[in-house]
């Protein structure tokens, strides 16, 4: 029998990690990514399995908490092949490079104020540095487009489905062979919302002898997207039209994307009052790129647009502030504008700076358009905090506070009961990906409307199939 394990993402959502291990076969990891908020310290703990005894790396997608510690893995002794779409590793760079940067950065602020003390060797250092991403980045990786099958050895193989998740994302089928039985166990890895307005709905799979499922909004449905677009829509033509300005704090990969493809279809159908639209994010904005490059992973409206104007996202109203001091220069513009900036929950980046000189004005508008996790800053702005700190200085908060919550690259119950439901012959359910009080509720919903038992894997868990 096949064994599989989980080394992350197993009762939580970040931190995918699981491996495959087949008698006398390659042993297969899929995803090796980082663990986030709460959880964050587990990054820094062994990783419960020898790095050099994993033969083949399959990623599913480039955000953090799936790629995010390749880097860790590579220097612990991982020298296999990595595959992946080229997208992914196009788009694992921009995230990677980025997240060493902060590391390294913090570890920097931190050591300076340890040395004050006396406390330098208290100091941790950075999980990888920039040196360690550009490392793992060049080992041997092969690419694989959507619905290519790749062999991984003799009785191993691989396709890649298009997830709809972000750019680059994928379900991954692994087809093998189990004293001469065909098998096969499918990695759902993040599945897309069907209402995305940037990327396509999930690609659906017919059969599977085993599926681990992804549930991280398994226990509740997202507010419909007309209506989140309609409320986004107001929120910006009433601020501009009132003379003020509309701050977004927004994630530079999907939701960054989508928020632009909204905008400019109002300006298409000259919704969009006389503005100007600052993405102020140097990730968001290699991002917006790579998915200008790869239109081919993308919605049908988002190649007509390409189609129709060379680009999808860009529109007369739309600059880009790469350089620190071009961020700077939207300080001198009073009104009208919109400005697009990281982090997307408000915990460093060029947004605090914006916080700094709008939040105290009444005239202008504060849209959350992505979930703010417990201890953040936006969650603590969206919880009603009459004044916040930035840089030491107490900004008083003035400006109109939304939040939209029907934005989400995520599929949400009905979505993945829909498609799990495709299935023509499915065997065992695994989810991952969620927490356990969520993932209860969906495996009740699971039992209720498809009649099907599914397991919550438990960290490190050995389930052999």
């Amino acid at each position: 029998m096949a064994l599989v394990q989980s080394f992350g993402a197993a009762e939580v959502v970040t931190g995918s990690c699981h491996l495959l291990q087949i008698k006398n076969e390659p042993t297969v990891m899929v995803d090796c990514g980082m663990f986030q908020g709460r959880n964050e310290e587990k990054n820094f703990e062994p990783f419960g399995f020898e790095p050099r005894d994993v033969d083949i790396l399959l990623i599913t997608h480039a955000h953090l908490d799936h790629v995010g510690r390749i880097p860790k893995l590579v220097n612990e002794g991982f020298n296999g092949r990595i595959v992946a779409l080229k997208s992914t590793i196009d788009l694992a760079e921009v995230v990677l490079l980025d997240s060493a940067h902060l590391m390294e950065e913090e570890f920097r602020t931190k050591y300076k104020k340890a040395q004050r003390r006396g406390e330098e060797d208290r100091v941790k250092q950075p999980l990888y540095t920039v040196e360690d991403v550009e490392d793992a980045l060049s080992l041997p990786i092969e690419y694989i487009e959507y619905d290519e099958e790749i062999q991984l050895s003799k009785n191993i193989t691989a396709i890649f489905r298009n997830a709809g998740h972000i750019l680059d994302s994928a379900i991954i089928e692994i087809f093998y062979k189990e004293e001469g039985t065909d098998k096969k166990i499918v990695f759902s890895g993040d599945l897309g919302n069907h209402n995305d307005l940037v990327m396509p709905d999930p690609v659906h799979i017919q059969e599977s002898d085993t599926l681990y499922i992804e549930s991280t909004y398994g226990d509740r449905n997202h507010k419909g997207i007309k209506d989140s677009v309609d409320e986004f829509k107001k929120v910006i033509t009433d601020t501009l039209l009132n003379q003020g300005n509309v701050l977004i704090p927004s994630f530079a990969i999907e939701r960054t994307q989508e928020i632009m493809c909204i905008l400019k279809t109002m300006y298409d159908k000259k919704e969009l009052p006389l503005c100007k639209v600052f993405i102020d994010s140097p990730m968001a904005i290699r991002a917006t790129k790579l998915y200008d490059l790869y239109h081919q992973e993308l919605s049908k409206e988002c190649n007509d647009f390409l189609k129709r104007d060379g680009n999808i996202f860009e529109f007369p109203y739309v600059r880009y502030t790469l350089k620190p001091d071009e961020s700077k220069k939207i300080n001198e513009e009073k009104s009208g504008c919109i400005i697009i900036a990281g982090s997307g929950m408000c915990t460093g980046g060029r947004i605090l700076h914006h916080f700094k000189h709008r939040l105290w004005n009444d005239k202008n508008a504060l849209l959350f358009v992505g979930y703010q996790a417990e201890g953040t800053l936006g969650r603590k702005i969206i919880d009603g905090e009459k004044s916040i700190k930035v840089y030491h200085e107490e900004i008083i908060v003035k400006a109109k506070v939304y939040t939209i919550n029907g934005f989400s690259a995520h599929a949400d119950q009905n979505d993945l009961i829909e498609w799990i439901k495709a299935y023509k012959k499915l065997g065992n359910i695994y989810l991952i990906h969620g927490e356990k009080d969520k993932q209860l509720i969906f495996k009740d919903v699971i039992q209720q409307k498809l009649g099907k038992k599914a397991h919550i894997v438990k960290q490190e868990e050995k389930i052999w199939i």
